[in-house]
């Protein structure tokens, strides 16, 4: 396999917004799956990159008052920033409005309608904006897109179409001849069922209703439709043409034989895009890996629930590598996985600093103390338990982790890893190291054993440094080493002597609580960014009421809110924005009270409010109800709150 060629691409991000640890997850398993190849002798490239066209992308611009190239040059920055923050070793980050790209794909458009693939017609449908889709009224799902679930509109414009019923049967053919072709088996048989056995519609392949896209070079009032566009991505990054003057490097890598991209973009990988590359004549990716989601608690992470959480600021709290093993280690093969703030702060502390951390320091430390730094390989032949079965044990995870790795199982694979590292520390407790050191006749068994847990720690680390390559680095350097290639990972023995310099600790053990209030000022601050903000308008002066019963106090809903947020309103001396949670709904409210209550004062207290008061535009900001007061003659005011702390907010006072 030595520089046979091995090509591995990502679904491309759209740059609607910065990218989630979900997104930033399948750009870390893309690199860990390259790294790994290369590491077996591949001549690996590894694409990645952004989809940049689209309805989505122009509206978000008008609103942002840019233009949509400005918008995506700066999103596709921010997204290639992370890229490089969390370690990927991309060769390629493609970006759709490279000028190389837009030439193909017009070209592309043109050889499909030349050849009979394309027709012009009309749609008239549902349109899911964010998805950049249309769906029958039979497809929505209680009537919003059956993807995202959110909210559909009826659309009807002139549109080109591909025939897809062309192309379908010798799709299905491909995929029952090929069945490593879509992976997990349970992602091929949903395509199978859900969509290619029940019939193909023809697809929509090109837009009129705006203008940012490919335009079709032929019929100008036309751009071609974001999926044509993104998906032609993975032979025009690497030197398709239309024409058939191919690149060396797309002569050299295509077929790809890896796409690796999320479970819910399946259909268009497996089966628009093959029958794209039928029609082009060109054979098929090898394979199409579709990955399960990392969910936030129970569920996907959303900018309007507050909770979504970014690779940047969990690198800033746990550091790169813990995030790069936290993703890799905790989705499993097929089924989602999870992720809270609570989760990684565990998984550091029991696996990084616990076992991985606390091994790789305290050996160093034992052979500084016991032996000036430096241990040699043993010359005795007669080996004392447990070394000939802990030898073994190690020598065989190579093995494991190359099979596991083969498959796509790198949460398995890292198993395999942690769990050598859990038998050496095992390894430590049955010798005793410890003990060994107070008799000098034991001088020699000593060295043996540190000799062993250092080997032992070079391979594993060897086996790492795929998926955590910073603290293989660091361990390399610690016992000056270098990466050992997966075969000699499979031999024990190998150095001659081993000599360690000191270092800080790999992974130093975090108290959570330490945490909390930076993570609290992480969601403060999404829900304040994600606030509804309308156009300023004049606050109105309270006026003196008239006499009322109780039938009008009963139209007056009053309810104990939670602040959980609260800031200063800018250009103005007296307001304050309070972020209000009342049970499992949060509001934004603006009081009048900010030369009575500094904003930090505010955080946590359960005041009253009125909450079925008509929402009013207060600076710029919906304020959604009215916290109430108390104010003497002398201007001495007191917030209405909760003298109780188990009370829960959302209960309803009267």
């Amino acid at each position: 396999m030595a520089n046979k060629p091995y090509y591995i691409t990502t679904a491309i991000a759209y740059t609607s917004g910065k990218p989630h640890i979900g997104n930033t997850y399948e750009a870390v398993l893309a690199d860990a799956i390259a790294r790994f190849k290369r590491k077996q002798g591949y001549d690996v490239f590894f694409q990645t990159g952004t989809d940049e066209h689209g309805q989505k992308i122009q509206e978000k611009a008008a609103a942002a008052g840019v233009t949509p190239q400005a918008f995506v040059d700066n999103v596709a920055g921010e997204i290639k920033g992370i890229w490089d923050l969390v370690n990927t070793s991309y060769d390629k980050f493609m970006r759709t409005t490279d000028t190389d790209h837009v030439k193909q794909v017009s070209k592309i458009f043109k050889k499909f309608y030349d050849q009979g693939d394309i027709y012009k017609g009309h749609y008239e449908g549902m349109y899911c904006t964010p998805c950049e889709s249309f769906w029958t009224e039979s497809q929505l799902v209680d009537g919003k897109c059956p993807d995202c679930g959110r909210e559909v509109k009826p659309a009807k414009e002139e549109a080109y179409f591909f025939k897809m019923s062309k192309y379908a049967d010798k799709l299905i053919e491909h995929i029952n001849a090929h069945p490593e072709f879509i992976q997990p088996v349970s992602r091929k048989n949903e395509m199978m069922n859900n969509f290619l056995l029940k019939g193909l519609q023809d697809l929509c392949v090109s837009r009129t209703s705006f203008t940012w896209g490919v335009p079709v070079e032929f019929d100008n009032r036309h751009v071609v439709y974001v999926w044509l566009d993104a998906l032609t991505n993975y032979i025009t990054g690497i030197g398709y043409d239309a024409d058939g003057n191919h690149g060396d490097k797309y002569k050299k890598y295509w077929p790809a034989d890896l796409h690796l991209i999320g479970k819910d973009i399946l259909r268009f990988h497996t089966i628009y895009w093959p029958i794209f590359l039928m029609a082009l004549g060109e054979p098929l990716p090898k394979q199409v890996f579709g990955h399960p989601w990392l969910l936030q608690g129970d569920g996907k992470m959303s900018k309007s629930k507050g909770n979504v959480i970014y690779a940047d600021d969990l690198a800033r709290l746990f550091g790169v590598d813990a995030v790069r093993y936290f993703v890799l280690h905790e989705m499993p093969f097929d089924n989602d996985g999870q992720i809270t703030w609570e989760l990684v702060a565990e998984r550091f502390n029991t696996d990084l600093a616990n076992v991985l951390g606390n091994l790789v320091s305290r050996t160093v430390a034992m052979i500084n103390k016991y032996f000036n730094g430096t241990v040699v390989r043993s010359l005795v032949e007669n080996e004392q338990d447990p070394d000939t079965e802990f030898k073994a044990t190690v020598s065989a995870v190579a093995a494991k982790v190359v099979t596991k790795a083969d498959e796509l199982r790198i949460a398995d694979a890292i198993s395999e890893i942690f769990t050598l590292f859990r038998r050496a520390n095992k390894y430590i407790d049955e010798t005793m190291p410890w003990a060994l050191a107070k008799d000098e006749s034991q001088k020699g068994r000593l060295n043996d054993v540190l000799y062993n847990l250092a080997e032992t720690i070079v391979i594993g680390a060897s086996l790492l440094d795929s998926f955590m390559p910073e603290t293989s680095a660091k361990i390399f350097s610690a016992y000056g080493a270098e990466s050992r290639s997966l075969e000699d990972c499979g031999k024990f023995g190998l150095a001659q002597s081993v000599t360690v310099n000191a270092l800080p600790p790999l992974f130093a053990r975090i108290d959570f609580k330490t945490l909390e209030p930076e993570i609290e000022k992480i969601r403060q601050a999404q829900i304040a960014a994600n606030a509804p903000v309308q156009p300023a308008k004049e606050e109105t002066p309270v006026e003196q009421k008239a006499e009322i019963t109780i039938d009008d106090f009963a139209k007056v809903q009053i309810r104990v809110g939670e602040i959980i947020a609260c800031e200063k309103v800018p250009k103005s001396s007296k307001l304050l924005k309070e972020t209000v949670k009342f049970g499992e709904e949060i509001r934004t409210i603006v009081s009048g009270i900010a030369k009575h209550y500094a904003p930090e004062e505010m955080v946590g207290k359960k005041a009253l409010f009125v909450t079925n008061l008509k929402p009013v535009k207060i600076c710029g900001i919906l304020s959604e109800g009215m916290i109430l007061a108390a104010e003497d003659n002398d201007g001495t005011l007191s917030l209405a709150v909760a003298d109780k702390d188990e009370l829960k907010s959302g209960a309803i006072v009267g």
